[in-house]
């Protein structure tokens, strides 16, 4: 195999992990690759789909296949190897069998049943363990499979496309296409990402989405979600057509209506709150035991609002398009607010060209 050119391994364990996206959730995306004690890259890997190997073990299997023995070798992985039986075996086991020298991980697992434990059990091995080199690029790449270990709630990403001055659809409720195409596949591709997407049934039954991933490729559609406390989800909605499962969280389910949605294959889940809405704290909660690591909301204004107003929103992805378009929906409808004091200031993560649009990405302070 090739030689290693003295670059950084964990930065090309990293873009091994980033192939991971779409395909190991509910698992992170971990990549890694092995290099021999003289410096040459003996083996590459990235986590397959639930229940299938995972980084170490696709390395280690690419190091056989090409009959390199990785003896001494040091594994760059970009995240804790797992210390514990769930579909498959530990990878530190692994790592612990193959005899390699040295394990270098970009952070530690925040999974209890890991959470330093892979590490502990690679030491108590004779094997050498350090930690560190890209750790918060792991953490960004698996940020919704960190909040799902450490909050118990999925990340939730807020997407929408909007014109300069700030609006997102006109009065009629016409919003195709606000941004470009380019955006247009950007914001599949942060669709790839997310374990579930959300709209609610305002959407639905103005625009009548698929809510699905065609504009770029992806191994399996994402869990769609739908927000209907009354359950006025037509049974011949587009989103509820296949791939993928489709799940409706309501209020006030009534049993013929539950039926007709039930008989297309969709589940119902009854999640109400004190005043008859779906209780979206507890469904975030819920949607973290079914293993969703980040939840991507395409929502209208006014679900949009209720996220932020309940200070559920963990990221905004909004794509700006070059355009006025005068009175019109607003992004979100909350408020309204006595001071500016009591408004959501964000900050910018990034700001970036997308074809003739811009994508921001921003995140609440504090």
């Amino acid at each position: 195999m090739s030689t290693h050119d003295h670059d950084d391994p964990m930065r090309e364990a990293l873009a091994l992990a980033h192939k991971a996206i779409g395909l190991s959730e509910p698992n992170p995306r971990v990549g890694c690759v092995i290099v021999s004690r003289d410096g040459r890259v003996i083996g590459r890997g990235h986590t397959q789909q639930a229940g299938g190997p995972h980084a170490e073990v696709m390395a280690l299997r690419d190091a056989a296949r090409h009959g390199e023995n990785v003896a001494g070798a040091t594994a760059w992985v970009t995240l804790e190897p797992c210390s514990h039986h769930g579909r498959t075996p530990p990878c530190c086991d692994a790592l612990i069998a193959a005899q390699v020298g040295r394990v270098v991980m970009a952070i530690e697992d925040p999974n209890p049943l890991v959470a330093g434990q892979g590490a502990a059990r690679l030491r108590a091995a004779g094997i050498e363990v350090m930690t560190g080199p890209l750790g918060e690029q792991s953490r960004e790449l698996n940020i919704g499979f960190f909040s799902r270990m450490e909050r118990q709630r999925p990340w939730v990403r807020m997407k929408a496309a909007v014109s300069l001055d700030g609006r997102t659809a006109l009065p009629n409720g016409v919003s195709q296409w606000i941004t470009g195409e380019a955006a247009r596949a950007d914001g599949h591709a942060w669709r790839k990402r997310a374990g579930a997407l959300l709209t609610g049934v305002g959407t639905v039954l103005d625009d009548d989405p698929r809510l699905d991933v065609r504009l770029v490729d992806t191994p399996k559609q994402p869990m769609r979600v739908i927000v209907d406390s009354r359950l006025e989800t037509p049974a011949a909605a587009r989103i509820l057509a296949p791939p993928g499962p489709v799940l409706i969280y309501c209020a006030q389910p009534e049993d013929s209506r539950r039926a007709a949605l039930e008989a297309t294959g969709a589940e119902i889940a009854p999640l109400p709150n004190e005043h008859g809405k779906v209780d979206l704290a507890a469904m975030l909660a819920d949607l973290a035991s079914r293993g969703v690591n980040e939840l991507h909301v395409e929502a209208g204004h006014k679900l949009n609002g209720s996220w932020i107003r309940e200070r559920l929103v963990d990221e905004l992805l909004v794509y700006v398009a070059p355009k006025l378009l005068g009175i019109g929906r607003e992004l979100a409808a909350f408020g309204p607010l006595e001071s500016l004091a009591d408004s959501v200031e964000l900050r910018f993560v990034s700001i970036t060209p997308v074809g003739q649009d811009l994508r921001i990405l921003a995140r609440p302070l504090g």
